[in-house]
């Protein structure tokens, strides 16, 4: 890039902390409450208007006021920016109030000189601001007449301090009638929004402030002198003995600090290294739109291919700090090394690591450009992002040529370059439970082996391990800044527990399965099939999730689908049938081929995120996975993503609508059973007859279809966990006399539903807790209902039955 032109120097402001003398990143900045500046209201002199105006005639000492809260950048002051949309207004200054300004509380303030002189200027302020600085300042002041912001661009001004003359400038968006007077004090080498408009207008780069944050003999008279001290209160002093001090107030507001020093910072133009995009802009701006995106030395410098080819043969960077400039130069330049000097001016802090795509993936042969993905912070767009983008475009592309005029040309010429990256994700910074940046000092910073490992106390600092970590990393909004804590942590690991217990549950039922019992899926119970669907699209959204990395989405999928899709209904309703219907049960099967296909999509699914789990998981498995490929996974990243399976995923649209009118009804029926229990009419679930009915002809009718089904698994009783259910015909009193408690709701707010509860009739089962009539009816299990007898009667060995 040096070689085509693309280097150069200039200078550009950048948070400086005079304490630690070196320059900040935002993220080494803190901004504590409490700091309080020297606020000013200064007035500059206008000296000229544009040629169709007649202010200056009419208003003869006509001034700009501005406000600003670091006095101290007055004497770098190189214009007065303005909105072009806001109207501003010529005010004249009436007697002061006897009260003086408003007092503002513990706020200290004092006017200046000029505003107890007799003749007292014409001040041009926004419009919208005169009734805030009326009271402010304690006068009166009187719209002499009015004008858009726009129209006072390139009026000059006398600088307060040297004399020279200032234009007034059109400043953007940062301009608000929010605080000051609608004018900004512009100082490019003190502001990033000062710097902005001065590039636009070419403004100097004046920065008169040495590394130990005191004035240059630049300066002049506040040479030496500590800009936020001594100097700060000089400047205001000159303002005021020169007539441009309209007020000083304190200003209570947050500041940057240095982080290291807590002492705060200034905002400083320095010397650095650019690289300049001119040559190469339109390329540059294309290879964006392929990226994906989950905001003066007075001596010329002494750079050639010969000089940078004789540095890099040294021994590593470092040897520009150890070497003497005769060594650091080729051996023609021997007899001039001492007119030269060792350089020692930032280039820009980016720009290493913005070649490290050229030094990583351009000398690695088992690597390749572009990288899948950059990872960073929020503030890299203009910072590793950029240098990264730039140099790889400047490097491998081609310059922009005006002989390129057709567009086929043009495509033909930009075909050599890319971006060093097909995509780039950003994220936020990590805050204490508080939204408190981590600081040493403050005592709140969260180590993560700690969180891993647990500190001297286990009792307030235990052993989450990395799981818990990495299932947090995967739950917070990672585009915005992040919180961490104790608590935070103590509800993390609360999830990864409810997740390992699904998962635990899960390999427990499936102790004595092979994969050979699997069940058809066209004879799976329908509960079954809905079961696979679900499943399904869990995997489908989570797949798609993991590829745009929208991470804390994978953590909300999985926490509802365990906890409610899983827990809360399907496991609840098939410990029925895996627990009482016989280990050689055709629904007991039914049930552990889904189970089984639930283990074996969650563990590779959350793979990623909880390694340890899923491999957890994959080595107690009770039975063999195959892959695709004929072969065994003895590791569960050897098991491959789960292919969707789009039989599963094909469920008709009625059956998907009458499971949500299922579950929907199963919870109505859940809050009525409350109430009974409540009122002390039953105990558990299982003690309950349900009723219900509903003018919903259709729904009926699919309600009745299911009690009386043939499998236990769809039927109705056993999807609401209660002995037993019926669908009454009507609601007439010959129905509904004998029953106690009942309730009325919507399902998907159209079909009326009335749901009443009363006890099971029967005796109770001891085996299955189910009341059934026909408990008592077999006279070696007189304790039994049919279904656990049979179960009994066909498990049991003979000499067992004969011994009892």
């Amino acid at each position: 890039m040096a070689l085509k032109g693309y280097i150069y120097r200039g200078r550009k402001p950048v948070h400086w902390s005079p304490s630690s003398r070196t320059a900040l990143a935002e993220a080494e900045l803190e901004y504590p409450e409490g700091h309080v500046s020297r606020s000013i209201y200064a007035i500059f002199r206008v000296v000229s208007a544009s040629l169709t105006s007649s202010l200056l005639q009419d208003f003869p000492n006509l001034c700009l006021a501005v406000w600003t809260t670091t006095p101290w950048t007055i004497p770098a002051n190189a214009a007065v920016a303005v909105n072009p949309k806001l109207e501003y207004a010529v005010v004249e200054v009436k007697s002061l109030h006897e009260h003086g300004p408003s007092s503002g509380g513990a706020k200290k303030k004092r006017h200046g000189l000029v505003m107890k002189d007799e003749k007292k200027p014409f001040l041009i302020v926004a419009s919208e601001l005169v009734p805030k600085l009326e009271e402010k300042w304690g006068v009166k002041l009187v719209i002499k007449t009015r004008q858009l912001g726009s129209d006072l661009e390139n009026y000059r001004y006398i600088h307060p301090i040297d004399n020279r003359e200032c234009p007034v400038v059109i400043g953007g968006d940062y301009i608000t009638t929010e605080t000051g007077t609608g004018l900004v004090h512009t100082a490019p080498g003190h502001g990033q929004e000062d710097y902005v408009t001065g590039q636009k207008y070419g403004l100097p780069i004046f920065s008169p402030v040495d590394d130990n944050g005191k004035f240059t003999e630049e300066a002049g008279q506040f040479s030496g002198l500590d800009v936020l001290g001594e100097g700060n209160t000089a400047v205001v002093k000159y303002l005021d003995e020169h007539l441009s001090l309209v007020m000083e107030e304190s200003y209570e507001h947050k500041y940057p600090y240095d982080w290291r020093t807590k002492k705060p910072t200034i905002f400083r133009a320095t010397e650095q290294w650019f690289a300049s995009v001119e040559g190469f802009r339109l390329t540059a701006m294309d290879a964006i739109g392929h990226v994906k995106w989950v905001p003066l030395q007075s001596r010329e410098p002494l750079m050639n291919k010969e000089t940078i080819d004789h540095i890099k043969s040294q021994k590593g960077s470092d040897a520009w700090w150890y070497m003497t400039v005769e060594d650091l130069l080729p051996s023609k330049y021997h007899d001039k090394a001492a007119e030269y000097e060792k350089g020692t001016d930032t280039m820009d802090v980016w720009f290493d690591s913005g070649s490290s795509w050229a030094a990583v993936l351009g000398k690695r042969d088992s690597l390749s450009i572009p990288a899948d993905l950059y990872l960073e912070g929020t503030d890299q767009h203009r910072g590793w992002f950029q240098s990264s983008l730039l140099t790889s475009v400047a490097t491998r592309g081609y310059r922009e040529d005006p002989m390129h005029k057709t567009i086929s040309a043009w495509l033909t010429c930009v075909q050599g370059w890319k971006a060093p990256y097909s995509s780039v994700l950003t994220h936020g910074f990590v805050l204490d439970e508080k939204g408190l940046k981590m600081s040493k000092s403050l005592g709140n910073v969260v180590d993560p082996r700690i969180v891993i490992e647990g500190g001297k106390n286990q009792k307030e600092a235990p052993a989450y391990g990395a799981d818990v970590l990495r299932l947090w990393v995967s739950s917070v909004d990672y585009t915005g800044d992040v919180m961490i804590g104790p608590q935070i942590l103590r509800q993390m690991s609360e999830v990864y527990r409810k997740l390992r217990g699904t998962l635990r549950y899960l390999l427990a039922n499936l102790h004595d399965w092979k994969m050979d019992y699997t069940v058809p899926y066209h004879e799976l119970p329908r509960i079954d099939q809905h079961a696979l669907f679900q499943l399904e699209n869990v995997v489908k959204s989570i797949q798609e999730n993991y590829e745009n990395y929208q991470f804390f989405k994978i953590f909300q999928i999985l926490q509802r689908f365990v906890i409610v899709d899983l827990s809360n209904f399907y496991f609840d309703v098939a410990k029925d049938r895996l627990y009482v219907g016989g280990s050689t049960n055709y629904t007991r099967k039914s049930c552990q081929t889904v189970l089984a296909a639930h283990l074996l999509s969650i563990a590779r699914i959350i793979a990623p995120i909880l390694p340890h789990l899923a491999e957890d998981v994959w080595q107690n498995l009770p039975f063999q996975y195959t892959t695709q490929y004929g072969t065994v996974a003895e590791y569960v990243f050897e098991s491959g993503w789960p292919t969707l399976n789009e039989r599963w995923l094909a469920l008709p649209v009625e059956e998907i609508d009458f499971w949500e009118n299922i579950l929907e009804l199963r919870s109505e029926v859940n809050r009525v059973l409350e109430v009974a229990r409540t009122g002390k009419l039953i105990g558990a679930s299982l003690d309950a007859k349900v009723h219900i009915y509903t003018s919903d002809a259709r729904l009926a009718s699919q309600l009745s279809e299911l009690c009386a089904v043939k499998n236990d698994a769809d039927s109705l009783h056993r999807l609401f966990i209660t002995s037993q259910v019926e669908i009454l015909p009507s609601l007439e009193d010959q129905h509904i006399v004998n029953i106690p408690y009942s309730g009325e709701c919507l399902i998907q707010g159209k079909s009326e539903v009335w749901i009443g509860i009363s006890r099971a009739v029967g005796s109770k089962c001891e085996r299955c807790w189910n009341y059934s009539q026909q408990v008592g009816s077999f006279s070696d299990h007189p304790t039994l209902c049919s279904r656990c007898y049979d179960v009994v009667a066909l498990q049991m060995p003979s000499q067992v039955v004969a011994v009892s």
